[in-house]
């Protein structure tokens, strides 16, 4: 997977999230997988804006070090989140509540995605010449 395709398929699932977020699916508070309304927002609004960097951001070294930016993000939220784990609400910033293991673990996932994306080698695309 390369950058252009995390930002596509990354965005499309955040905006997937924000939505559904939004539609109040995942609104039991102390459920395993909890969102608040800041937590919708902030998935729709990043969702909306990787599918844009898709395909406005033409330059491919840009796409990387954007899908790195959102490596690193996502990853400061994992940390982030189990150190607030149990504080009252909201505990993230006096926005959103990061309150349930699942977004843990969801924002460690795309953290080490997007890491991936920007950093592995790309399989070996060229064939062989004939000899």
């Amino acid at each position: 997977m390369n950058p252009k395709q995390f930002l596509l398929i990354g965005g499309i699932v955040l905006l997937v999230l924000g939505l559904v977020g939004f539609a109040g699916l995942f609104s039991q508070m102390n459920s395993f997988f909890y969102l608040d309304a800041g937590e919708n927002i902030a998935h729709t609004v990043l969702g909306i804006v990787a599918i844009a960097a898709a395909y406005l951001l033409k330059d491919a070294n840009l796409q990387k070090w954007l899908v790195v930016a959102v490596g690193a993000v996502a990853l400061f939220f994992t940390v982030y989140g189990f150190i607030v784990a149990g504080n009252p609400s909201p505990n993230t910033f006096g926005v959103a509540n990061l309150e349930s293991p699942a977004d843990d673990i969801l924002h460690l996932v795309v953290g080490i995605w997007a890491l991936a994306a920007a950093f592995m080698p790309r399989g070996m695309m060229a064939t062989a010449p004939n000899t």
